[in-house]
């Protein structure tokens, strides 16, 4: 990468983003965030990064974001069970939420923040306004994708949101543009709340599992956080994972250091 080189990190005041944004600032990168709420982002990131307002769920919003933009690292998404993050507008009450779990047409009548209008339809929306001379779309999708019809990815299924990975998957893939689609197991490790520049830049998983990447949606288990933003970051330096979806989980001894190259380089021998 360059000093011309600017990544516009989508979902960047969430767990996963936060970290995203911290990892390349600490490579002085630049950074540019999409965000519905300025304020909430020049304090958490100290004014280090171009902020940019906008809502992949919304398309009209989203070309005043891309001017000069050479990388997308997209960390969106939403609960996979109905819940106050899906913004139901009015609160349903008892017998509205027996309906939202019952009739998925009522459900997506009534809320605003399901899988299928963020993964789906947000990263289609994403995909389409991204400029052509892209060098990367980095898609933080789950394991399980392709394994919807089996035990746990079915419940965690229940209410789409593989369903709504895998055609935000789609979209990216098909576009043309370069990409990496990296696929989590179940996301440990904060930070679960909004934390200061200061504290994302030392975050650390204190030691614990190594990181195993594999191709084919077949890994299951826990990832964490860090470990996500991580490749996320150390996946736009490398050309070996251009064109690659792979799966990461937490497994085995942790090395002192963990060399993403020689992780990614394996990806490209499957």
């Amino acid at each position: 990468m360059s000093a011309e080189d600017l990544v516009l990190v989508v979902g960047a005041t969430g767990g996963v983003g936060q970290l995203v944004v911290g990892k390349l600032l600490e490579k002085n990168v630049r950074v540019r965030v999409l965000t519905r709420n300025a304020a909430k982002a020049q304090k958490m990131f100290e004014n280090k990064v171009e902020v940019t307002v906008g809502d992949i769920r919304d398309s009209t919003t989203l070309p005043a974001a891309m001017p000069n933009i050479t990388h997308i690292i997209c960390c969106t998404g939403t609960t996979a069970f109905p819940s106050d993050r899906w913004e139901f507008d009015p609160q349903p009450n008892l017998f509205e939420w027996g309906q939202i779990l019952l009739d998925s047409d009522y459900r997506e009548a009534k809320a605003k923040n399901t899988p299928a209008k963020v993964d789906a339809g947000g990263v289609s929306n994403l995909v389409t306004a991204a400029p052509q001379n892209l060098q990367r779309f980095v898609f933080v999708s789950s394991c399980g994708v392709h394994r919807k019809d089996k035990f746990p990815f079915s419940v965690l299924n229940a209410f789409g949101v593989l369903d709504a990975k895998q055609k935000g998957e789609a979209a990216i893939a098909n576009s043309g543009l370069p990409y990496t689609i990296i696929r989590p197991g179940r996301l440990i490790d904060g930070p679960f709340t909004s934390y200061d520049l200061n504290t994302l830049l030392k975050a650390t998983t204190g030691g614990k599992l190594g990181v195993v990447l594999a191709k084919g949606d077949t890994l299951s288990g826990d990832t964490s956080r860090i470990d996500v933003a991580a490749a996320c970051v150390e996946s736009i330096f490398s050309p070996s994972t251009t064109n690659q979806a792979f799966e990461i989980v937490n497994q085995g001894k942790r090395p002192l250091v963990i060399d993403w190259e020689a992780l990614f380089s394996q990806l490209s021998k499957v």
